[in-house]
């Protein structure tokens, strides 16, 4: 599975989920895996293609079956990558897309050295904060709180295989899917 595993992280806010879904509409060799949350759902969201939204109970049901490839506590809910999930796709053929946070990037490392590691930056904290603002889905506390996270988030980012600033979204595509294509 290592080999079929890319790991796309960077802070929220950063772009990632804009430079993922070009990536997939560029080709049917690229697939996401749906990550698993506890989170409530937004408004335009769907159960079953953003996310998998469900109960802390049945989270907890997964971990204590190991139905998870990694998972991670990130504002105030939980986030996990469900081992199922990777193994179908990864079993068609697919290289797996993983937009996961830092924590969970992390286990994949330890678990899965082969991934590929990949770390979306914003140019400065200035533009993510203006980005997570024009997003609309947080309030002021909770744009604070992203953006101190942010902080530790980008002073990891040398632990990537590589690290792409996202100042402009056709350019940052690019780089992406070259790098991508050259795994």
């Amino acid at each position: 599975m290592n080999g079929n595993l890319i790991v796309i992280t960077g802070p929220s806010g950063v772009g990632k989920g804009s430079l993922v879904k070009k990536l997939l509409a560029n080709s049917s060799k690229y697939a996401l895996s749906i990550s698993a949350t506890t989170r409530k759902i937004r408004e335009g969201e769907e159960n079953g293609k953003d996310y998998f939204f469900i109960s802390e109970k049945d989270f907890d049901h997964l971990i204590q079956k190991n139905g998870f490839l990694e998972w991670a506590q990130f504002a105030g809910a939980r986030y996990g990558t469900l081992r199922s999930e990777v193994e179908q796709k990864t079993k068609l053929g697919q290289r797996v897309i993983l937009e996961i946070e830092l924590a969970g990037a992390r286990q994949i490392m330890k678990s899965s050295p082969g991934a590929a590691f990949i770390f979306i930056a914003p140019p400065n904290l200035e533009v993510l904060r203006d980005r997570l603002l024009q997003r609309g889905t947080e309030g002021p506390a909770e744009i604070t709180d992203r953006i101190r996270i942010a902080q530790e988030e980008i002073a990891a980012q040398a632990e990537f295989d590589i690290v792409l600033i996202n100042d402009d979204l056709e350019a940052s595509f690019e780089q992406l899917l070259n790098y991508c294509e050259s795994l």
